[in-house]
């Protein structure tokens, strides 16, 4: 079904689907200029924000939310000057299926996908064009042992849910609706016993584990850890890390920030 969802959306859209080579993009502030990388491995999402860039979407947006130590955020149509809606409520009419992968983490000076929250959004969907710059701050092993254990909580729980939606699981998944209409924990107690077994045998090889290089990354240049595994990341910072750290600091009302700095962008050749 995502398959065939992602067809329909690249379809649509005139994209392609398909790894593409990296390409590049600069955003101009007031602040100075960042060059952005754009992974091939997230074809999606790339081709899509080259798209926008070459219509001119993003000239003009501002960014609208900033979260010192953590990042800031941009590309809604409503932060425009005379935007006619609430900025951080607009985008391009769509959304873009997910693409999370493994390589590319939360690293200071990400590139990732806003997106709804998955009480509203359970495929992990990103926004037509609203993205953010990942900030951070450094964080300790303890601390990157912690999110490791959260992502494979995570990955268990999608599991789970996978598990139960399987069409050769209905058995299953009766005998779960049943027990949890009557409300008979002691049921689902041994339900669970019976399911337990068989994710532990599939959990393995999906385990995540940060590697060496990674917590080096985080415990040095630092990041957002706790987004890993949970937004897509498809691009990184090349040139104007710095340019995010002077963003960051803007004076702000709460997340909002009282003089929205502009951007313009452009493609890089």
């Amino acid at each position: 079904m995502r398959n065939a969802l992602v067809l329909l959306f690249s379809i649509s859209l005139g994209l392609t689907g398909l790894a593409q080579k990296e390409q590049r993009v600069k955003i101009a502030t007031d602040s100075g200029d960042i060059t952005l990388k754009l992974y091939g491995e997230t074809p999606l999402h790339q081709q899509n924000f080259v798209k926008l860039v070459g219509a001119g979407f993003y000239d003009g947006t501002a960014f609208h939310r900033v979260i010192e130590n953590f990042m800031i955020q941009g590309g809604d149509p409503n932060s425009k000057e005379g935007g006619a809606g609430v900025p951080g409520q607009g985008g391009p009419g769509y959304k873009v299926p997910a693409e999370i992968r493994r390589e590319f983490i939360h690293v200071k000076g990400a590139l990732s996908a806003a997106r709804q929250g998955d009480n509203t959004n359970p495929r992990r969907e990103s926004s037509g064009s609203q993205f953010y710059l990942v900030q951070g701050r450094v964080f300790d092993d303890e601390a990157l042992d912690q999110f490791e254990s959260r992502i494979n909580q995570d990955i268990r729980n999608q599991m789970m849910r996978a598990f139960f939606s399987a069409d050769e699981n209905e058995e299953y998944r009766s005998r779960l609706q049943i027990c949890q209409m009557e409300k008979d924990q002691e049921a689902i107690k041994v339900l669970l016993d019976e399911v337990n077994p068989i994710l532990d045998a599939k959990m393995g090889d999906k385990k995540f584990e940060y590697t060496e290089e990674e917590r080096t990354l985080y415990k040095t240049i630092g990041g957002t850890p706790h987004l890993d595994m949970q937004y897509t990341v498809y691009g990184q910072v090349e040139v104007g890390i710095d340019v995010i750290d002077k963003l960051a600091s803007i004076p702000k009302q709460g997340e909002s920030p009282i003089t929205p700095s502009r951007m313009t962008m452009t493609l890089v050749e």
